[in-house]
């Protein structure tokens, strides 16, 4: 039982000091600290960061333990006198991904539920998001441990069900956000240009337009070379499904008629749609498992899945770009939840914008109030001194503490989304896995799962960003303000 309760602490050699140095890496004063060295970084952008780490961490753990490698170096340190075992089953495989990723999940929907209508870092319950880093770190490992007590049924239909659907959701979020992210730049881009007439923002929105597209062809040209030779049906189809979408969508975006009820359509957000689905598609051809004999339909595939090192670097770079992408997208979601309570804004003709100190004369009122107090005995004397104490503190922390008068971020929606993140790696890393073809690491998302997942998603954010296009013209009386 012993050696049970340090499988995740010790699944490799040092993984225990490793895991050790990491959670104290993970720390939001740490993160802060080291921000701080390359320039501003507030509280909340350090508390991001460690929750990022703490994904990535927990994505590797549960890769490492999809193969027995783990297990068997953990027994061999220990000379082999002890035999690993998790009841009926290994404590590896399927089963072991699902329990580590449930433990992070359920460690998120917990705080999603303690920190529901925080809105600002003055509420106590913010310390919960931003703070107290060793206990949770205790806590999210205390979590994995008590997973493997649970019984293998339960995460059988967790993994083939309930995670599926939270993983399908995370991918249709972060194409959301892409499309979202599409518009905002060029209408930003074009806003500059209205507001100052700048050469300099007519060259960058041009240019990245024309940039995006050349980048777009060109990959669907190598992916025509490398991937789409005789016989190879599938990413021939995919290859010319995506070109095709992608001069529709072109075309729709500079379509009369959706200029007439969008100006602010245009080829800008098109390309970022486009070089976005283009990759999706070459991704998905390339890390497609090419049964032929010569590997005609997928030349990556010699060498790239015998090679240990090429394995192990693209598992921990896919696991740093799900950390990225969560990130982003839970911080981004303002429009699924995101907290806009608390901010005090001022006319958009005001050039101040936010307001976030509280005026000088109400705090002469206030000291004013509570001396007048104090003289009539009404207060003790120890008020002021404590009203002191509260301005120099709340100077002492403005530095650092960007969320005094309101949050960045929806800490709620920000849990919520990261549990989604943790079901999309558990499918991700389980999903269409065959044990039998693994070597001592498995590798990730090279299965025709994986591989379909990508191109349907990019068909799905044309769809999104042609609707976007086309809504207007369908439903005029909802888009009268836009």
């Amino acid at each position: 039982m012993g050696a049970l309760l340090s499988l995740p602490l010790l699944a490799v050699p040092s993984m225990g000091t490793v895991l050790s140095f990491a959670a104290s890496c993970c720390g939001a004063a740490a993160c802060s600290a080291i921000c701080s060295a390359c320039g501003k970084c507030g509280n909340s952008v350090a508390t991001r960061i460690a929750y990022a780490l703490i994904l990535v961490i927990n994505s590797i753990l549960s890769w490492i333990m999809l193969t027995k490698w783990a297990i068997e170096k953990l027994q061999h340190i220990m000379l082999d006198y002890v035999k690993i075992s998790c009841g009926d089953g290994d404590c590896y495989g399927w089963l072991a991904v699902h329990r580590i990723n449930f433990a992070l999940g359920l460690f998120h929907i917990i705080f999603a539920v303690l920190l529901v209508g925080v809105h600002s870092s003055k509420n106590p319950r913010a310390a919960i998001q931003n703070g107290y880093w060793g206990p949770k770190i205790i806590a999210w490992l205390s979590l994995i441990v008590l997973t493997f007590f649970i019984p293998d049924g339960f995460f059988m239909f967790w993994g083939n069900y309930v995670a599926l659907i939270c993983a399908m959701l995370f991918l249709i979020l972060g194409l959301i956000l892409l499309v979202d992210l599409a518009h905002n730049w060029a209408e930003y881009c074009l806003g500059q240009i209205e507001d100052t007439d700048s050469r300099v923002w007519r060259f960058v929105l041009i240019g990245s337009t024309l940039g995006m597209y050349v980048a777009s062809f060109a990959m669907t040209i190598i992916q025509y070379i490398f991937f789409a030779s005789s016989g190879c049906s599938m990413n021939q189809a995919a290859i010319t499904i995506n070109l095709l979408l992608l001069l529709i969508v072109s075309a729709i975006s500079v379509h009369p008629t959706v200029q007439e009820y969008n100006h602010k359509a245009g080829l800008a957000q098109a390309a970022m749609v486009a070089i976005y689905c283009t990759y999706l598609t070459m991704s998905a051809v390339s890390m497609e498992p090419d049964e032929t004999e010569d590997r005609r339909c997928n030349p990556l595939a010699v060498g790239q899945g015998t090679r240990t090192t090429m394995i192990i670097f693209g598992a921990i770079a896919t696991m740093f770009t799900v950390a990225y992408t969560t990130t982003r997208a839970a911080t981004q979601s303002l429009g699924l939840g995101g907290s806009g309570k608390g901010q005090i804004q001022l006319p958009d003709d005001d050039e101040h914008g936010l307001v976030t100190t509280q005026p000088s004369a109400r705090r002469e009122m206030r000291a004013e109030a509570l001396r007048r107090a104090v003289e009539e005995g009404s207060l003790p004397a120890d008020a002021l001194l404590s009203d002191d104490d509260e301005e120099s503190d709340s100077g002492a922390r403005g530095a650092h503490d960007d969320e005094r008068s309101s949050t960045q971020y929806n800490y709620a929606m920000f849990h919520i989304i990261f549990f989604l993140a943790t079901a999309w790696v558990a499918t991700l890393l389980t999903m269409d896995w065959d044990e039998e073809r693994q070597g001592d690491f498995a590798t990730v998302g090279r299965t025709m799962w994986a591989s379909w997942v990508k191109i349907v998603s990019s068909w799905v954010c044309y769809a999104m960003y042609t609707w976007t296009l086309v809504a207007p013209i369908l439903l005029p009386d909802r888009f009268d303000s836009y």
